[in-house]
């Protein structure tokens, strides 16, 4: 689908601006951030894959909250940015949260990053919107690398509808009772998995989802990305044989494959068990109703049966 086209706005200077951006400047000129909370995303691996508007506004906030200091330090460091920065992580967020929205209401401006791609992607940021939006706080998001729809980009698999699983369940048992809510889901499915765990879990997905047209990408945008596409089984088979993979790892599947159309002799015995009990007209209904096969074909096959002439 084509993007909407929209007429640029001009400044009294001449210069051009995208109509209803909101920029980052304060309204007093001074070049000053406004104040509120920035989502932004990081690479994924490729270290260029910083965008320029989040290099610059990481440079120019109060304070960056991350999982893990070591690794936004390290990519800063990349780019000449000094920051404060604060830990913000699954276990320290219920404590953490209430300091970054009192900052927030004093007045700063505060970016949320994770160690790599789009922050709340798997991770408990959602939770800190939630809060500053509930408390009327400024949100906003710089948009950039994600290893979900790079992915699902190179799955070569239809990409108009997915659902994004996260990790599936470590024990067989409950990885496979997660697949079988996600069985029926009539879209792509992608989720997460580790090396060591990979070809136990594209087995599962393979006996509970069926034999899905699948991708395996892993180290994306890295000197070893890899993606390999297969069929669910298959690919089972080759890391049950390889061995785990080293690196992150994202798997996509395809949406749930078309039931198969009965064949002749299904459709007879369906009829010929039907017409005991009930009229042509009933038998086709039911028949064509468990079939999908057109009204018209099936009522016809069923005059023949009940007039013995098949």
């Amino acid at each position: 689908m084509s993007e909407h086209r929209t007429k640029k706005a001009s400044h009294a200077d001449g210069s051009r601006a995208e109509p209803n951006q909101r920029a980052p400047v304060s309204k007093h000129g001074d070049g000053k951030l406004a104040p509120g909370l920035y989502l932004v995303a990081t690479p994924i691996g490729h270290a260029q894959d910083l965008t320029l508007r989040a290099r610059d506004l990481l440079a120019r906030v109060d304070a960056i909250a991350c999982e893990d200091t070591r690794v936004t330090a390290k990519l800063l460091s990349l780019y000449g940015i000094r920051a404060k920065l604060l830990q913000y992580h699954e276990h320290n967020a219920e404590r953490m949260r209430p300091v970054l929205l009192e900052r927030l209401h004093a007045g700063e401006a505060i970016a949320l990053v994770s160690d790599a791609g789009t922050p709340l992607i798997s991770d408990p940021g959602y939770k800190l919107v939630r809060d500053v939006a509930a408390a009327g706080l400024p949100v906003t998001s710089l948009p950039g690398a994600s290893s979900v729809l790079t992915a699902l980009i190179l799955s070569g698999l239809p990409s108009d509808r997915f659902l994004f699983a996260g990790f599936l369940p470590p024990k067989e048992t409950a990885r496979r009772g997660a697949l079988a809510e996600l069985k029926d889901v009539p879209a792509t499915l992608i989720w997460f998995e580790t090396g060591p765990r990979l070809a136990a879990s594209l087995r599962d997905a393979a006996a509970i989802l069926g034999d899905r047209p699948a991708a395996v990408a892993r180290e994306l945008t890295k000197l070893h990305e890899e993606v390999r596409r297969d069929t669910l089984a298959a690919l089972a088979t080759h890391y049950e044989t390889a061995g785990a993979p080293k690196g992150e790892i994202v798997v996509v599947a395809g949406a749930p494959l078309p039931d198969a159309a009965p064949s002749a002799d299904d459709v007879d015995a369906q009829l010929r068990d039907a017409l005991t009990t009930m009229s042509v007209r009933e038998a086709a209904d039911r028949v064509a109703a468990t079939t999908g096969l057109p009204r018209r074909q099936i009522y016809a096959r069923a005059l023949a049966l009940k007039d013995g002439a098949a």
